[in-house]
């Protein structure tokens, strides 16, 4: 007798479930995220219509909260800051009044008159910056004209310092200065004006009015000249 491993499905009994199920129309929607992608395809997200639109993007202005650094910073007033601000106004002060000083640096006065009254107070450091003018007219209105001629040629010499023609020293002689612009233009004048200096303020010759502008009109000659 030959027996039959097999089994007949009519021999089987159909079971009928108890209760029927189906799919949602949108059950695929549910699986779509990176988790139950088994396949390794790339998922695109969908966006809202119109967000990708430059024109869209353009138009709206980034939400960003800006830090506020207003609150974190603080000045801290001691007795200290106050010190501070004190050596700085005593600074300013002293400052000004070195501007504003005859005594003061060179650096603030190199473009001011000197204030000189007489004229052994005038040296290789403050001739450039006297105003010796001024001197002239004091000692010609108080008739001291033989003062007045030693400041002309003070103020020859002043001019040609500044013209670079020669350096101002204070134990310098005529002679001296008369090598170094030897060879000028108005080295004869200067020649002739020194021996007028020399006469009247050494030789202790008296000058009248008219003497005097006879002697100045040599030296205003040689002034203009120079410059």
């Amino acid at each position: 007798m030959v027996c039959s491993n097999k089994l007949s499905s009519s021999n089987i009994p159909f079971q009928k479930p108890q209760h029927s199920r189906h799919f949602d129309e949108d059950f695929k929607d549910r699986y779509s995220s990176d988790t139950y992608n088994y396949e390794g395809q790339e998922i695109v997200t969908k966006t809202q219509p119109g967000s990708g639109n430059y024109e869209e993007y353009k138009k709206t202005k980034p939400r960003q909260k800006e830090d506020n650094n207003t609150d974190s910073f603080t000045i801290n007033i001691g007795p200290f800051t106050w010190l501070f601000y004190g050596a700085i106004a005593i600074a300013i002060v002293y400052l000004i009044y070195i501007l504003f000083n005859e005594g003061g640096s060179s650096l603030f006065t190199i473009n001011r008159d000197k204030s000189v009254n007489a004229y052994h107070e005038i040296t290789a450091d403050n001739i450039e910056n006297t105003d010796i003018d001024t001197l002239i007219k004091q000692a010609e209105n108080e008739g001291n004209y033989r003062l007045a001629i030693r400041y002309y040629y003070l103020l020859v010499l002043k001019t040609l310092s500044l013209k670079n023609h020669i350096k101002f020293e204070d134990d310098k002689t005529n002679s001296e200065y008369l090598i170094d612009i030897q060879g000028k233009p108005f080295s004869a004048n200067f020649e002739y004006t020194s021996y007028l200096y020399n006469y009247i303020w050494y030789g202790e010759f008296p000058l009248n009015i008219e003497k005097y502008n006879k002697a100045k009109s040599n030296f205003a000659t040689l002034l203009n000249q120079v410059k």
